[in-house]
């Protein structure tokens, strides 16, 4: 009986994660402002809940976000939204695929290695102060290396001629997105991911003492 009321609780928490994920994807809400650009924050959910749920729930909402990434790109496509939507494939069956993995597969490693690197900093009991903005900063880092680093790999050539400009030229595009977005909202997900998952933490414990 415990049992399936704690599953039912998981499922819960996960459907919640994942409506915040769509309501972030959706509205404006999921950028923020910084000095130089803006980040995005549609993947603090899916560390946050790696980090409280554990690392299946982080991919079953890293999924999410990669399902969102996908309609968006697809219902209000931009020039490399061919990248993101298997719908916008130009190069067939093996365009869409990998449409596929960039949008969805990375997006699903975002939440897996966040949870974890979570259970691995807890088990070498790292005080949550620096293992949750740790965790927030290397799973923003694995969404922007992940998905730059599969369309440099997958898709060059095709991203080269929607920036106009020479295929040689690609990597050094991708590394400042790297540096120039990546960065920035890594140090974002660090500090929101540590405000907001001490937060959630405390209240996750006091639930836990009063069941």
């Amino acid at each position: 009986m415990k049992t399936r009321k704690r599953d039912t609780r998981w499922m819960a928490a996960v459907a919640m994660f994942a409506a915040i994920i769509v309501v972030l994807a959706n509205t404006p809400l999921g950028m923020i402002p910084l000095v130089v650009t803006k980040a995005t924050t549609v993947h603090i959910p899916v560390i946050l809940g790696a980090i409280l749920l554990g690392p299946t729930a982080g991919g079953i909402l890293g999924g999410v976000f990669g399902i969102c990434s996908v309609i968006s790109n697809t219902m209000t496509p931009a020039l490399t939204s061919f990248a993101f939507s298997p719908f916008l494939s130009t190069t067939g069956v093996p365009g869409a695929m990998k449409a596929l993995w960039v949008s969805v597969g990375c997006r699903i490693l975002i939440g897996v290695v966040a949870g974890w690197l979570w259970k691995f900093l807890r088990k070498r009991n790292v005080n949550s102060w620096a293992s949750l903005p740790l965790v927030g900063f290397v799973g923003s880092m694995v969404n922007t290396v992940l998905v730059m680093g599969s369309i440099y790999v997958l898709f060059a050539q095709q991203y080269a001629a929607a920036k106009d400009v020479a295929r040689e030229a690609v990597f050094g595009l991708v590394m400042t997105t790297v540096a120039f977005n990546g960065i920035p909202e890594a140090l974002a997900a660090a500090v929101l991911v540590a405000a907001i998952g001490k937060a959630l933490l405390r209240v996750t414990r006091t639930q836990l003492q009063a069941a």
